[in-house]
């Protein structure tokens, strides 16, 4: 298991400006990731150092995405104002990981506009709808990682995250923990974030120095 990616929601009318602004604040250039035709969304992604990136993702006018629980929870965060949404780690082998939420993973995909398509399998969606200091998990069936998609410039160095608990509900508490290599985790009381729990802010080290993005 390994920190593979960070997901920041905006709505549909805010996607450009949202991309250019945190594109500008790490000095990185965000590509357009394609549709998520599944779940009614879509993305932009930056590349991150250590095989990581930062998504973008705003829901769509599209059945499908009141219709799955990643439209729905993308939606819902978009119609609260945007933001921090959640963290996700892969894994060569999601069975183990689908066993202990007695479920099967969902298959995912997303075309990008040179027409190849991604593909990936993920689970704990459902959860993160109301505990958003979780994380889901994610295992790539597509050799090319969005990481590729461009030339990385910065490292994620630290994540605020508002949970009392820090993680102590969660069955993958451990596995978590020990998969996050030399990125520091700061939990703060919700009450600092509006009672919300959750992602605060992402720490970024960049060629002109640590960047924050909240």
């Amino acid at each position: 298991m390994r920190l593979d990616h960070v997901s920041y929601v905006t709505s549909h009318d805010q996607l450009a400006d949202t991309v250019q602004r945190l594109g500008s604040r790490l000095g990185s250039t965000f590509v357009d990731g394609g549709i998520h035709p599944r779940f009614g969304t879509r993305n932009f992604t930056a590349s991150l150092k250590n095989g990581q990136y930062i998504e973008v993702v705003c829901p769509l006018d599209h059945p499908a995405t009141e219709q799955t629980p990643w439209g729905q929870a993308v939606s819902k965060k978009a119609n609260e104002g945007g933001g921090w949404f959640t963290w996700v780690f892969s894994t060569k082998d999601i069975a183990p990981i689908a066993a202990k939420f007695g479920r099967e993973a969902t298959e995912g995909h997303r075309t990008r506009p040179n027409g190849s398509d991604l593909k990936w399998k993920q689970i704990g969606v459902k959860e993160i709808a109301d505990t958003r200091e979780f994380p889901f998990f994610i295992q790539w069936l597509s050799a090319d990682h969005p990481s590729q998609d461009g030339t990385p410039l910065a490292e994620i160095e630290k994540i605020v995250i508002a949970d009392n608990d820090q993680l102590a509900d969660s069955w993958f508490k451990e596995d978590i923990l020990a998969s996050l290599g030399d990125v520091n985790i700061e939990w703060v009381d919700p009450s600092t974030n509006d009672d919300q729990s959750g992602i605060v802010s992402v720490h970024l080290a960049t060629p002109g120095g640590v960047v924050v993005l909240d």
